[in-house]
């Protein structure tokens, strides 16, 4: 697909993956529609050219709407959206306080997994509206999960539940979407160095970085952001999920 000329919708655009994603889009001649919450966007400073953002939770029907509306409105045609919004809090099944707060396990599947099929599903919908290319693609759909989703690690319990939901959405998304031609990938990161690891101490960053196989350190958000434009650009890739990991594999904690 190609991707100079298209509009994209980025969720979780205002830091992390989604900001350097919607950079990177930006930079290869997309226009831009990053999705984050007020408080993100109203903290969020000056945004490259050729990216807007927009306040919208993704859980909320509405919101993604009006979003898709005003894409429309610009005369943009939508070919690429990734879900990059997601929380990950830490509580384990059973822990000394008690069992797992039951709110807290369905705010975590709530933002990272109904949030991911509320934009998928919807930013379909407008992709299908779109003339289809030479080979007959109308658009592509990067969902971002988790190693998590394989590895889970002690306290991951909502967090790798919600993550393992994305990846298994991928397939069927993928074929159901198949007779718009509409691809469907997945993206699952190891560590990556995003605002999330912002509260943890040099020590533990580094402890997390001497467990990566190799290069030995965290991945960058700018190297997700140009698996993105990878996937893209190779129309062949379709109902999967890839690692992005350094060949990490998660021990119990």
């Amino acid at each position: 697909m190609e991707i100079a000329g298209t509009a994209a919708l980025v969720t979780g655009a205002a830091s992390g993956l989604g900001a350097a994603t919607a950079a990177a889009l930006a930079a290869r001649g997309a226009t831009v529609y990053g999705l984050d919450l007020d408080k993100a966007v109203a903290a969020a400073g000056p945004q490259p050219d050729g990216v807007t953002l927009l306040a919208a939770d993704v859980t909320e029907e509405a919101g993604v709407r009006e979003a898709l509306a005003r894409i429309g409105d610009d005369g943009a045609e939508l070919r690429l959206a990734v879900n990059c919004a997601g929380i990950a809090p830490s509580a384990r099944v059973l822990g000394r306080s008690g069992p797992h707060d039951l709110d807290l396990f369905h705010t975590v599947l709530k933002v990272n997994l109904l949030g991911s099929f509320n934009v998928l599903r919807l930013a379909a919908e407008a992709m299908a509206q779109q003339e289809p290319d030479a080979d007959g693609q109308r658009g592509v759909i990067v969902n971002t999960a988790s190693i998590a989703a394989f590895e889970g690690q002690v306290g991951q319990i909502a967090y790798s539940a919600s993550k393992a939901g994305v990846a298994g959405m991928t397939l069927t998304a993928a074929r159901d979407l198949a007779q718009f031609g509409i691809r469907v990938v997945t993206v699952a990161p190891g560590i990556v160095d995003t605002p999330m690891m912002a509260g943890f101490s040099e020590e533990v960053r580094s402890g997390l970085a001497a467990g990566v196989p190799f290069p030995k350190r965290l991945a960058r958000p700018e190297e997700y952001a140009r698996l993105v434009l990878m996937i893209a650009e190779h129309d062949y890739l379709n109902g999967e999920t890839l690692r992005m990991d350094g060949a990490l594999r998660m021990a119990p904690r």
